[in-house]
């Protein structure tokens, strides 16, 4: 018998839970109504959900009649809703003016969800909500009735993100589902004995983040930036950008700033970012830099970084903050383990070469970052597995 996590309820040689972002805080009360079928299934995405929202709930059952919580949610139809697709459901964009307070979302497969909603006529009494998906599912180990349905858990991160007005925040919970999905169908690939059950294979697309990375080709920018940090330990002297470079692959445009340091120029920054202290000093002014950034962005326009630490400079100069993507979370899924650093990125990736165009340790870095990303986004629109080369030389 295999052991099983007490949290997810999977093998423990399967288990998603490291994979789930920290329990997100959220406006709306999800609750979901869950067919007692579904509970068995192991690859089932409700109790996923739950598990990645704090301020969510998970009931079991077909006819919820005398269900106390239920009939207490019933009896606040101005602000509890349904999500469930009907003629009378209201777009999501609709409902964003009037948000719920309360979500009710129904898990099962299509048949086991309508069975949950015409056993149970309080449901009727409140509104409903539809929606359209930004995305088809990637819900490839189990087969869905049609191009726009997706699963209990992609289904949540599409409401919350239009309902809340931040669906980066809640695409981190569709990690742990690409993992479970990405698990199921490397196993069943290397599989030997017969199959337990009948699985439905979808048809094979990208990981989500290289994906979601093509998709916003054309809004993305991609920055990297240097910092004149003094030692922890010492007085405290705040970091600030003094090398600031971006691009937009798309158009080719580029940015480049140096900016004169207001803070003591710590002595291990000329060596850090290759430039000499005369020519950082001899930079422009900090805001001066960040208003020709601010003109360099469109309005839609999302930021592609490494690490969060160039955002922070960012912010910290007085640059709008805006949508942000990290590149090194969609290498990680694309080279199926550590992305290390950039530069490393570029050379495990074997991505485009791309021209060498600004001084510094931030030259360099932003040429790798560009290459990464170009070719992350190729493989984000590939419509074919990548091929897998074989070994070469011998084995002792």
């Amino acid at each position: 018998m295999r052991n099983l996590c007490l949290r997810c309820r999977r093998p423990e040689s399967a288990c998603y839970c490291a994979h789930l972002p920290p329990r997100l805080e959220t406006r709306t009360r999800v609750v979901f109504l869950q067919h007692p079928r579904e509970r068995r299934v192991a690859i089932g995405t409700a109790r996923m959900a739950h598990l990645a929202l704090a301020n969510s709930e998970l009931h079991e059952g077909v006819d919820f009649t005398g269900h106390p919580r239920l009939e207490e949610l019933a009896a606040q139809p101005e602000s509890v809703a349904v999500l469930f697709p009907g003629e009378d459901a209201i777009p999501v964009e609709e409902a964003r003016g009037n948000p719920p307070k309360t979500l009710i979302v129904v898990d099962g497969t299509w048949p086991q969800a309508k069975k949950v909603v015409s056993r149970n006529p309080v449901l009727a009494g409140l509104p409903r909500i539809g929606f359209v998906p930004r995305r088809p599912s990637n819900y490839r180990i189990r087969s869905e009735p049609a191009d726009h349905c997706v699963s209990t858990i992609e289904a949540v991160v599409e409401m919350l993100g239009v309902l809340e007005g931040d669906p980066a925040r809640f695409d981190a919970m569709l990690r742990a589902f690409e993992y479970m999905v990405d698990t199921q169908l490397e196993r069943q690939a290397t599989r030997t004995s017969p199959n337990r059950r009948r699985i439905y294979f979808g048809p094979w697309r990208p990981p989500l983040e290289l994906r979601m990375l093509a998709e916003r080709f054309d809004k993305l920018v991609v920055f990297y930036g240097e910092a004149n940090a003094h030692p922890a330990g010492g007085e405290e002297i705040p970091t600030e950008l003094v090398h600031a470079v971006a691009c937009r692959p798309s158009t080719g445009e580029r940015f480049e700033a140096v900016i004169a340091p207001e803070q003591p120029l710590a002595y291990s920054t000329p060596l850090h970012v290759e430039l000499s202290e005369a020519v950082l000093r001899a930079g422009e002014p900090r805001e001066e830099a960040m208003r020709r950034f601010e003109a360099f962005l469109r309005p839609d326009d999302e930021l592609a970084v490494w690490t969060t630490f160039a955002l922070e400079l960012l912010w910290a100069g007085g640059v709008t903050r805006r949508p942000a993507s990290s590149v090194r979370l969609a290498t990680a899924r694309a080279l199926k383990g550590k992305a290390g650093g950039v530069e490393q990125a570029m050379q495990l990736l074997n991505g485009p070469e791309v021209p060498l165009w600004a001084p510094g340790r931030a030259g360099r870095r932003i040429r790798a970052l560009e290459s990464v990303v170009r070719e992350l986004v190729a493989r984000g629109n590939a419509t074919e597995p990548p091929l897998k080369l074989p070994r070469t030389g011998t084995e002792g």
